[in-house]
């Protein structure tokens, strides 16, 4: 198979056998930094831009390692050091940081579709690391490629996806790419906290956490996006926990040799207890390991990688 795409904007545009080749390309990547030298030159004199509008530990920081571990020179944009503060708009951003000849544009926005918006009016590639409540591509790519690493498959599995889902860019993006794959998702959270047709993404709602994580295979977890609310959607953090935080109580409820997952920041004690997090079960570093290899596989891809039978070594 051939990767022709020149942008990653969201998972609803990936077909599974695109989304199979990112995995597949992300897993030999990983070898890379477990070297000892973990440095390779596939990307050698190519230019990435990590155009971040949005506040982010974990995913800007993967997208910078796994730059430099393609041997890529990464520039980092945020919000406040951009012309946007000036009243400058998003495209006429964009238009400059392409006239300085980038290869990779990596954005991350408040807005609901401004990867798309930017990446037609760009020549160069654009990596969506995140817009608004709508996708994020490379977390759910990193998610099937942790969850197919520990079980093998994603295929016939029992996903179970908890939290606030209506503010979720990662829920909705897991949800399509879980399902594409094969996968049955279901989903649970407050009724204030799941937006009306989400079961036309691919999954199915449980009227209780009891009911959703039984004899799951994978339990994912969601943080609360209180900086995404206008309105308080329940009561109190303690009612929350007691309703819909993973315990290990919940937990014995899911199937043998059951996983537990978080995009991350954690808030320990609201959706999942710490005994959870830090047990044997939990896969949560490992989310943020795979992150690395799963981005240096976008680039790999983007950059022409997936259209010739290149050597990364």
């Amino acid at each position: 198979m051939v990767f022709t795409r020149k942008d990653i904007l969201d998972i609803n545009s990936l077909d599974k056998d695109e989304i199979s080749m990112i995995l597949d390309t992300a897993q030999g990547m990983k070898e890379i930094s477990q070297r000892p030298v973990k440095k390779v030159p596939t990307l050698r004199g190519k230019t990435i831009v990590l155009f971040f509008q949005e506040p982010s530990t974990r995913t800007k920081l993967s997208f910078d390692i796994a730059a430099k571990r393609l041997s890529a020179d990464s520039v980092s944009i945020s919000k406040s050091s951009s012309s946007i503060v000036k009243g400058e708009t998003l495209v006429d951003t964009a238009r400059n940081l392409e006239s300085m000849n980038p290869d990779i544009i990596v954005m991350r926005h408040s807005s609901s579709g401004a990867a798309h918006q930017i990446s037609q009016r760009v020549k160069c590639s654009v990596i969506n690391a995140g817009d608004g409540i709508h996708a994020h591509p490379s977390q759910a790519l990193l998610d099937m490629m942790t969850i197919r690493e520990k079980k093998g498959k994603i295929e016939g599995l029992k996903i179970a996806i908890v939290g606030d889902i209506s503010h979720s860019r990662v829920a909705r993006s897991d949800i399509i790419g879980l399902s594409r794959m094969g996968a049955k998702v279901t989903i649970c959270a407050p009724g204030t906290m799941i937006p009306p047709g989400i079961e036309d993404l691919g999954c199915g709602v449980a009227e209780n956490m009891e009911s959703c994580v039984t004899d799951a295979d994978v339990i994912m977890m969601l943080r609360i996006q209180k900086e995404r609310q206008e309105n308080i959607l329940f009561p109190t953090e303690r009612e929350y926990a007691a309703l819909y935080g993973l315990n290990r109580k919940r937990l014995d409820l899911a199937g043998k040799d059951a996983i537990v997952m978080h995009p991350g920041p954690l808030n320990r004690g609201v959706e999942i207890s710490s005994g959870v997090a830090d047990s044997g079960c939990s896969l949560i570093l490992e989310q943020v390991t795979n992150g690395v290899a799963l981005r240096m596989a976008l680039y790999y891809l983007v950059a022409g990688g997936g259209s010739r039978h290149a050597d990364v070594d």
